[in-house]
């Protein structure tokens, strides 16, 4: 079966001018981590291909990654970091999209909580004119405002990556973070990752039994369904709290309990409907 890590960071910060994230006091990151770092890791629990999600800030890391994907075949695609609303959004936009690998951007800057913010909404609608989608971080007292943008732009695909951030502890799911994933059920444009699933503990490390996780992943798939969640493995940051093959487990014997195309949704499908990740480099 085709799988894609739709959640993964490279960087390397023995580069010159070094990186912006992470900081040399985060010793379990501050290394370099490339493509081959990875495929040694993913290939032999069965990974086809990654969606590399930029974490710099710097705009020309948007480039410095399309640099490595056009080494690498393991990349499939390119979620990129911009600024809506920022002064130089649209030429940039324009730039990097003029690449088939890159499919669309992550903000942490759009207030989800004021659509009112004219250049901001209108950059992110820009998207849609290059047929790119939006990673969106949210928390969970945030997903009504999802769905408002969801219902303001329904033509763009819009991506929460790490479970909105709602918390895992072992228990009944968040009441607050349940009834935002009930409102968004009808937004068909809106995709949730599957993904920090153990740094949501906030346990290093993270428990490896997926009874624990069970609450969390029940919810999801009461709401959401098989149609729009999506496997994302954050590494190299779910390092510290799991191996990359205990993340994998967790979420494989939770999807081994539903259809072989459940499976299939999950674990590509889906992410090519939102991303439109590059099937010729796999």
């Amino acid at each position: 079966m085709i799988i894609i890590d739709t959640h993964t960071h490279f960087y390397d910060p023995s580069r010159p001018q070094g990186v912006p994230w992470p900081g040399p006091k985060e010793t379990a990151l501050y290394r370099t981590v490339l493509p081959e770092h990875f495929r040694a890791l993913a290939e032999p629990e069965g990974i086809t291909g990654t969606v590399v999600v930029e974490a710099s800030p710097w705009v020309e890391d948007n480039q410095w990654i399309l640099d490595l994907a056009a080494k690498d075949k393991i990349i499939v695609g390119h979620v990129g970091n911009l600024t809506p609303g920022s002064e130089d959004f649209g030429k940039n936009l324009a730039r990097f999209a003029a690449n088939p690998l890159y499919r669309g951007i992550r903000t942490r800057s759009l207030n989800v909580n004021d659509l009112s913010q004219g250049a901001a909404i209108a950059d992110v609608a820009r998207l849609m004119d290059y047929d790119l989608e939006l990673d969106l971080m949210a928390r969970p007292d945030e997903l009504p405002m999802v769905r408002a943008l969801s219902k303001r732009i329904p033509d763009l695909r819009i991506v929460m990556p790490h479970l909105a951030h709602q918390r895992i502890n072992g228990q009944a799911a968040d009441p607050v973070w349940v009834e935002g994933l009930q409102q968004l059920a009808d937004c068909p444009n809106v995709y949730m990752k599957v993904s920090a699933l153990v740094e949501m503990t906030g346990q290093r490390p993270a428990p490896t039994d997926l009874e624990y996780y069970l609450p969390t992943l029940d919810a999801l798939w009461n709401t959401l369904g098989e149609d729009r969640l999506i496997y994302g493995s954050n590494w190299p940051v779910c390092g510290p709290f799991a191996e990359y093959s205990t993340v994998k487990r967790i979420v494989t014997e939770y999807w081994a309990t539903k259809s072989e195309e459940a499976q299939e949704k999950f674990f590509w499908k889906n992410s090519l409907k939102a991303y439109l990740w590059d099937q010729s480099r796999i």
